[in-house]
C-alpha cells in the first residue's frame, strides 16, 4: 500500500509541475476535466451522478469554465441563479424523487469544485503568476507535511477529536508558521524575478500562513462530509490517495485565498 501510495503520489507530484508550469490552455483544460470528475465525486455521495441533477451540475460546470476561459466572468452570477431554478425546476417537476439534500448538494458541487479549482487557473494567469501560483501548493501540501511532522513530534492536544482524531492544535500552528516560513524562503529565492508584488517576502509569508490555516479548514470540511456519509474517500481514481477531492480537498480552498491575497498584496 505504501509503495502503491508513493508510487502514484510521484506521478500526480510530476504531472501537477509539468500542468502548471505550461499554464495556459494546457492547465485550463486539466482544471477543467478534473473539475468535472470532483463533481461527479461529490454527487455520487448522493447518488444524483447519473441523475438529472447531477447532469445539470455538469452542464452548469461547463458553463461556467466556457465564461472563464472567454473572459465573460460578467455573466457568472447570471449563471449561478439560472442553475439554481434549474435545479429547483427539476425538482418540482420530479417530486418526490429527489430530496432537498440532494438539491443542495448539486448547487454546492458548483461552487465547491468547479469555481474553487478554477482559481488555479486564474492565479497563474496574473502578472507574476508563473510563480505566485505555486503558493497555492505550499500553502496546502507544504502545510500539511509541516503539521505532520510537528504534529508526530509534538502532538498532545487533539483540534477536532470526532471529525480528525489524528489532527493536532500542535500540529496545525505548525502547519502555519512551516507555510509561512516557506513562503518567505520562497519569495527570498525569487524576489528578484517577482514585479507585481510590493514586498514579495512579506506578502509570501503572509499568504503562506493564511492559506495554511484556509487548508486545514478545508481538509477538515472535507473530512465532515465523508464522516456525515461514511464512506473513506471520494473515489479510487488515485491509487493509495482515493479520488480527485481526497488529493485535492486543501488545494480547492487555498487556490481562492492565494488569489486575493495576491491581487491585495
Amino acid at each position: 500500500m505504501f509503495k502503491t501510495r508513493l508510487f502514484s503520489g510521484v506521478i500526480l507530484l510530476a504531472i501537477t509541475i509539468l500542468v502548471v508550469v505550461l499554464g495556459g490552455n494546457i492547465l485550463y483544460a486539466t482544471l477543467f476535466v478534473i473539475s468535472l470528475i470532483g463533481m461527479m465525486e461529490l454527487y455520487r455521495i448522493l447518488k444524483i451522478h447519473k441523475e438529472l441533477l447531477g447532469f445539470a451540475g455538469y452542464l452548469a460546470g461547463i458553463s461556467y469554465f466556457g465564461l472563464l476561459y472567454f473572459g465573460l466572468d460578467q455573466y457568472q452570477p447570471m449563471l449561478f441563479v439560472f442553475f439554481l431554478m434549474l435545479l429547483l425546476l427539476i425538482s418540482v417537476f420530479s417530486f418526490p424523487k429527489y430530496k432537498t439534500e440532494q438539491v443542495a448538494i448539486a448547487f454546492l458541487g458548483l461552487f465547491y469544485v468547479s469555481v474553487m479549482l478554477s482559481y488555479i487557473y486564474r492565479v497563474r494567469m496574473l502578472e507574476d503568476g508563473a510563480l505566485i501560483v505555486w503558493l497555492i501548493f505550499i500553502g496546502a501540501w507544504g502545510s500539511d507535511t509541516c503539521a505532520y511532522c510537528v504534529g508526530m513530534l509534538l502532538g498532545k492536544h487533539k483540534i477536532a477529536p470526532k471529525l480528525s482524531p489524528k489532527k493536532s492544535v500542535e500540529g496545525c500552528i505548525g502547519g502555519v508558521i512551516g507555510a509561512a516560513l516557506i513562503g518567505l524562503l520562497y519569495a527570498t529565492i525569487f524576489k528578484d524575478s517577482i514585479t507585481g508584488v510590493s514586498n514579495p517576502q512579506i506578502a509570501f509569508m503572509v499568504i503562506g500562513a493564511a492559506s495554511s490555516v484556509i487548508s486545514q479548514i478545508g481538509d477538515m470540511a472535507a473530512s465532515s462530509i465523508k464522516r456525515n456519509y461514511n464512506i473513506k474517500d471520494y473515489g479510487t481514481l488515485i491509487p493509495g490517495h482515493g479520488g480527485i477531492l481526497d488529493r485535492f480537498d486543501s488545494i480547492i480552498f487555498t487556490a481562492p485565498i492565494v488569489y486575493y491575497l495576491a491581487v491585495i498584496l
